[in-house]
């Protein structure tokens, strides 16, 4: 795939996530890089599980080019008490390793759905406090997100409410589009929020318009999202970018889009989507005059 240099300037705020493709790492970062993309967010298990070792993973990365928008993900970790507290420290200083030695600023924290878990609020931003404070040495950006279905917090004004509690430099939001439509939640509530305390944006639709429970929620989010275009939310994703914008966000958007479908097709074919969306939300929405809704067509 030639890719012009106009067109990867173009969506170099954007990027894709190694989980939308099947493969090997060294083949999803090919992929991604001949798409036109210039970073990637990154998902553990791609490098713990390379057939070479972790940091033979690491060395082909770096030897992509290509820069980490982020990694992920840290779960389950706040609210919790004695053993499994100390058990998710340790976790989370593996997991703060790792990154570091990815060359990536940004670990992604995702709301407990722990039983276990304490609904305390202040329980939970004293435990992400600490996990701030373990990511200082390192360098590390701590982006809490709240999961949909996420026991204590699932919607992102709660989660801004114990990252404001916990007062860390260190410690943002990580804003989901699927979570935010999944939950229904009001996007005015964005204007509450530090554009500087905003970590990582992920952006991806769905196919139906609402999620009336929590599992119907987790299905979606885990099996059949799409990239920001070829959902029903086209109009929402719009206002939600546009008044990021506004706000004053100028960071990356990553697309997080977890799709059984897009597992069994060529890596090309699915980074190919990826860049149609990147260049519809680049050139049509953050450059050029609003789109009619449902003018984005993918075909590829």
């Amino acid at each position: 795939m030639n890719t012009p240099a106009s067109t990867r300037q173009a969506i170099a705020t954007f990027g894709m996530d190694t989980i939308t493709l099947a493969g090997p790492l060294s083949a999803k970062l090919h992929a991604i890089r001949e798409a036109g993309f210039s970073q990637v967010m990154l998902k553990a298990n791609d490098f713990v599980g390379h057939p070479q070792g972790f940091d033979a993973a690491v060395a082909e990365f770096k030897a992509s080019g290509l820069r980490g928008t982020g990694f992920q993900v840290l779960r389950d970790f706040e609210g919790l008490s004695d053993d499994l507290h100390h058990y998710k420290v340790d976790i989370a200083k593996s997991m703060l390793d790792m990154c570091a030695a990815l060359g990536c600023k940004v670990l992604l924290a995702c709301s407990s759905t722990s039983v276990h878990a304490s609904e305390d609020l202040d329980h939970i931003a004293r435990d992400l406090r600490k996990l701030a404070m373990l990511a200082v040495p390192h360098g590390i950006k701590i982006a809490f997100e709240a999961l949909s279905w996420g026991r204590v917090i699932n919607e992102f004004p709660q989660a801004w409410d114990v990252i404001c509690r916990a007062d860390c430099p260190n410690l943002g939001i990580g804003l989901d589009s699927f979570h935010m439509f999944a939950s229904n939640t009001d996007l005015g509530e964005l204007e509450w929020i530090d554009p500087n305390k905003i970590f990582l944006v992920q952006l991806s639709d769905f196919m139906w318009q609402e999620t009336k429970t929590f599992e119907e929620r987790r299905t979606t989010a885990r099996t059949f999202r799409v990239f920001p275009g070829e959902g029903v939310h086209s109009a929402q994703l719009v206002h939600l970018v546009r008044q990021l914008e506004a706000l004053g966000y100028h960071g990356d958007y990553s697309f997080e889009v977890f799709n059984d479908d897009y597992q069994q097709m060529p890596l090309p074919t699915v980074a190919a989507r990826a860049r149609k969306s990147a260049l519809w939300l680049a050139e049509d929405i953050l450059h050029l005059s609003a789109p009619l809704p449902g003018q984005m067509k993918l075909k590829v």
